[in-house]
């Protein structure tokens, strides 16, 4: 029905059925991204659901929207509204544990040292600052840092069935940290491993995550496989250092996701370049390995961390950086790497849902 300027809902979804939506290359009337479509003479009001609440490529969404609609004859204003349902990945739900989670993301690297859990925690607090449901799993049984560096000591008292994760920075976070005494050596077989990390992903009250992050231990050894038995994989990322060793090591971490049937989201490069007091760029460790690894082993460059001291003295302290300094330039490299890494498994997702939709695997 048209109101008394000729404008009607069937001619406006037909303009928004020419805005694709960037990362799937679909319109968003055939993604259903389009809800609450109100008319009120020349003003259109609008609602688009995205993918992600962290979606980076909000801006394009709505420039396009605003062209499109602004083009129907009696439009005068457009106003966009936002909301985000975040696409789950069945087989979790499916799976032997049956995980309350939408999507599952593990965070890996060949050797230690490369800040494997400084991304793991920064990207979690930049999933849940955008709005998402985030839980952080600590899965280095035999290193267990997430909790120095998210700034929490223990969890609350388990309920009569379950343990219940810690809270910090709007993340829910588990760790066999909370388990033992600080200093406590963890000298188990690999049977002992794989009961502990079941346990931390059945026995702990996750409650609906958008996100589960999963900071795995360095290596491709008992633990990683462990986890990948007893729970499917939205996708898996690496982390590396620029330099050639690290990239030898990135590179079997890499390999074990791809044995493992577990899709690669790309790799990510820390510690890429120093920028000292005069703006000069100094490459401690080298320049280009991540994108050079990325690109051997054909699966997108995420993108690069920069040096600075204010990370480990905010891991030390229990505040990420995104949190401490959010306008440095780490904390803007983590904020567009997290939004990058949501929009991927959303393609990631609904890909493997619907069969349809092609995912660009270089980056």
């Amino acid at each position: 029905m048209a109101d008394k300027n000729g404008v009607t809902k069937d001619v406006v979804m037909k303009a928004l059925g020419t805005v694709m939506e960037p990362e799937l290359h679909r319109d968003l009337v055939t993604l259903n991204m389009i809800k609450d479509l109100k008319i009120n003479g020349p003003a259109v009001e609008l609602t688009v659901v995205l993918t992600t609440p962290a979606c980076p490529l909000r801006n394009v969404i709505e420039r396009d929207v605003r062209a499109a609609v602004g083009k129907v004859s009696g439009v005068k204003s457009v106003n966009v509204k936002w909301d985000a349902n975040v696409p789950t990945d069945r087989r979790i739900s499916a799976g032997q544990l049956s995980l309350p989670m939408k999507n599952t993301v593990a965070v890996a690297s060949g050797k230690g040292g490369v800040g494997k859990t400084t991304v793991a925690v920064n990207l979690a607090v930049v999933l849940a600052q955008a709005g998402a449901s985030v839980g952080l799993l600590d899965a280095d049984i035999y290193g267990p840092n997430v909790p120095m560096m998210m700034g929490v000591e223990a969890m609350p008292s388990p309920t009569a069935t379950q343990m219940r994760p810690a809270i910090a920075h709007g993340v829910k976070v588990m760790s066999m940290a909370f388990l033992v005494k600080p200093g406590q050596p963890l000298i188990w077989r690999g049977p002992m491993l794989h009961s502990a990390i079941r346990q931390f992903l059945s026995d702990v009250d996750w409650g609906e995550l958008d996100y589960l992050l999963i900071d795995l231990p360095p290596g491709t050894g008992d633990a990683q496989l462990s986890l990948t038995q007893s729970l499917p994989l939205t996708g898996g990322l690496i982390v590396t250092l620029p330099q050639a060793v690290s990239q030898a090591d990135a590179l079997r971490g890499l390999e074990m996701f791809r044995t493992m049937k577990v899709p690669v989201l790309g790799v990510i490069e820390n510690m890429s370049y120093l920028i000292t007091p005069m703006g000069e760029r100094v490459d401690v460790f080298g320049q280009g390995g991540g994108r050079a690894l990325a690109e051997r082993a054909g699966v997108p460059f995420i993108g690069e961390i920069p040096l600075d001291p204010h990370v480990r003295i905010g891991g030390d302290a229990g505040a990420p950086i995104v949190l401490s300094h959010p306008d440095s330039p780490v904390a803007q490299a983590f904020k567009t790497i997290g939004q990058d890494v949501a929009a991927k498994v959303s393609v990631q997702t609904l890909m493997a849902e619907s069969n349809l939709i092609p995912i660009q695997m270089i980056g």
